[in-house]
């Protein structure tokens, strides 16, 4: 099957594409940066474009059978969203599967989850068979806040005390992949989360004992989160950011039952738990760092 991923070069898309790659897809990554394009894995084609781009939707997604879209937070997300759709649509796409986010319904006044209503809306509409993922916050931000944790011994996301149920990026790219693979997917939205509810103070102490030493959660104030955040990011994404997080501290974001069940079906195992992710990763950064101490 010739499956185009969109988002292909970054967290979740970098491991759809090896999951696909692994079950014997033509694998096609959409991207505008071609630096990025040079570091694709061997086999996958990189096609240069952008999604506001009408050339781009005319030509990239021509012949491709599967369109994986995975649309990077911006002011412009809806668009580049129902742009891809039409260009999907106009290459006679067999399938299409979705990334959005969980609870979109319950909080469309977030940006970048509400932005993802009308695309969620136009595909279900569309004539082509869909999977619709809503991941939940991923293990893998983690890695953003390496120096953080490991220099200051601060976990600074502000999950609040509700919790989330968060999720690694490897589950969301195995229920992708079986999405294209396999049949009874069609039509189906799946909340994609991990086995526990994790709030800040219990993140910090999974990283404690993963790393070895005290780690204490930064707390919930969104004052200074978003402060310190502007020096990273820019203004429009710290105030979305803001505002999610904000969410998380009253509302949570979290998983049923059911949707653990279902999520455990479809997988053929359970969901990843974040105290392995923490070991796996705890053991990575003290190998490069006594790598980097050697050198």
């Amino acid at each position: 099957m010739k499956i185009l991923v969109l988002g292909g070069t970054g967290t979740v898309g970098s491991n759809v594409v090896r999951e696909l790659l692994d079950e014997g897809a033509d694998v096609s990554v959409l991207t505008r940066n071609k630096e990025r394009a040079k570091k694709l894995p061997e086999g996958v084609k990189p096609e240069i474009g952008d999604l506001q781009d009408p050339a781009t939707i005319r030509n990239v997604f021509r012949d491709k059978e599967g369109v994986f879209v995975l649309n990077a937070v911006s002011p412009t997300e809806t668009n580049e969203g129902l742009m891809a759709l039409n260009g999907a649509k106009l290459a006679g796409a067999k399938k299409i599967v979705y990334l959005s986010v969980p609870e979109i319904e319950d909080a469309p006044h977030l940006p970048h989850f509400g932005s993802k209503l009308a695309v969620e809306y136009a595909i279900k509409r569309s004539d082509i068979p869909f999977t619709i993922l809503r991941p939940n916050n991923f293990y893998q931000n983690d890695h953003w806040f390496r120096d953080v944790i490991t220099g200051y011994g601060i976990y600074p996301q502000p999950l609040g005390s509700v919790g989330a149920n968060r999720v690694d990026v490897r589950d969301i790219a195995e229920v992708a992949r079986k999405a294209f693979s396999e049949s009874g997917h069609d039509g189906k939205t799946y909340h994609i989360a991990g086995p526990e509810a994790l709030t800040g103070q219990r993140t910090a102490e999974i990283w404690s004992t993963a790393l070895g030493r005290d780690i204490v959660y930064g707390g919930d104030d969104m004052d200074a989160w978003e402060e310190q955040a502007r020096a990273m990011l820019p203004p429009w994404m710290a105030f979305d950011f803001r505002l999610m997080y904000e969410h998380f501290q009253k509302s949570g974001l979290l998983a049923t039952e059911e949707d653990l069940e279902r999520l455990a079906t479809v997988l053929g195992h359970e969901p990843r738990r974040f105290e392995d992710f923490a070991a796996e990763t705890a053991a990575n950064w003290t190998s490069e760092t006594s790598q980097g101490t050697a050198a």
